[in-house]
């Protein structure tokens, strides 16, 4: 097996977010899940984004958000994702690639435009996304360049992806050509939502044995084991997982891998801003640390301070340089 041209390679909804600050009145007015995330069609995005107020329009999508946390430690990253050929496709092409991701996806013509995400955040740093995921749910497996998939080190598929069919079967083609290249298959679970739709998919995945790290919260977890107990779902998980990671939001992070098991405390911060991109960032860090090798412990340290930066400020994509704070915590 030839040595990786790339650490992670990343096939995720291309998505523009578009957040604005909101109060828990707003919520209930606009019937929206506070904390969830909601597929919305074109009417309803259109509804949605008139009734919000002044707003931040930046790249988004949570397997983007996770490379953009890779690019920013030093990682060498690659992106897989539908735009339509429109403004918007424009400027997430444009984020991304400005950020050192390789991103080589053609775009889309026609109806519908490039996907956007209308992120409510109310006081309390939760953010309610309503998304509509336009041309990204029409990534063809033809999009697939196959050695360049084998090129990296770590294919990273986006659970919310899962949902339409065309990427479905497009990151059904990567794993088998990332796993006939001898390398590892990370999958994020994204949220409960989609487990409740593709949880027998995603048994399957981890009984055949394609999944080689698997991230999740503890809501996600319990949604995928049908265990209510933490630490039970998680040792389910762990025989059946090589290398399994679980954030608990201000309770932590644990991971288990093989007979190893880890656990790390949140970060301190001053004030949690918004909790947009915590999981994307979280799972950044943590690759990061696993492709350069680090121990379990560390990587999910690295994770914890990524984490930490996102939850800070506004917006899915660092602000302050993470190398930085990586050096200030670890040396």
């Amino acid at each position: 097996m030839s040595a990786p041209h790339y650490d992670v390679i990343a096939i995720g909804n291309a998505i523009v977010d578009v957040m604005a600050p909101c109060d828990d009145a707003d919520i209930v007015r606009l019937g929206l899940a506070k904390g969830g995330m909601t597929l919305v069609d074109t009417d309803r995005a259109r509804e949605l984004y008139d009734a919000m107020g002044p707003a931040r329009e930046i790249s988004g999508g949570s397997a983007a958000n996770t490379l953009a946390g890779l690019a920013a430690l030093g990682a060498k990253c690659a992106f897989i994702g539908q735009v339509a050929d429109d403004q918007l496709g424009d400027v997430f092409a444009h984020d991304v690639r400005a950020g050192g991701i390789a991103f080589d996806t053609a775009t889309r013509a026609g109806d519908p435009p490039t996907g956007r995400c209308l992120i409510f955040v109310t006081p309390d740093g939760q953010r309610t996304m309503n998304t509509f995921l336009g041309a990204s749910q029409f990534l063809p497996a033809a999009a697939l360049d196959e050695t360049v998939i084998a090129a990296a080190s770590v294919l990273y598929l986006e659970g919310y992806l899962w949902d339409p069919e065309e990427p479905r079967s497009a990151m059904r083609r990567a794993i088998a050509a990332a796993r006939s290249a001898g390398r590892k298959v990370a999958f994020t679970l994204s949220d409960a939502f989609v487990i409740s739709r593709h949880g027998d998919d995603f048994r399957a995945l981890i009984e055949a044995g394609e999944i080689d790290i698997l991230f999740a919260n503890e809501h996600e977890l319990a949604a995928l084991t049908g265990i209510e107990d933490f630490h039970a779902g998680l040792e389910q998980l762990a025989a059946k997982v090589p290398t399994v990671v679980v954030t608990r939001s201000e309770n932590g992070a644990h991971a288990a891998s093989g007979t190893e098991r880890a656990h790390v405390p949140a970060e301190p911060i001053a004030k949690v801003v918004d909790t947009t991109g915590a999981g994307d960032l979280f799972a950044a860090g943590f690759l990061f640390g696993h492709v350069r090798g680090r121990p379990l412990a560390e990587c999910l340290t690295l994770g914890a301070i990524c984490a930490a930066e996102i939850i800070s400020h506004y917006g899915a994509r660092p602000e302050a340089d993470l190398t930085q704070l990586v050096a200030a915590r670890l040396g």
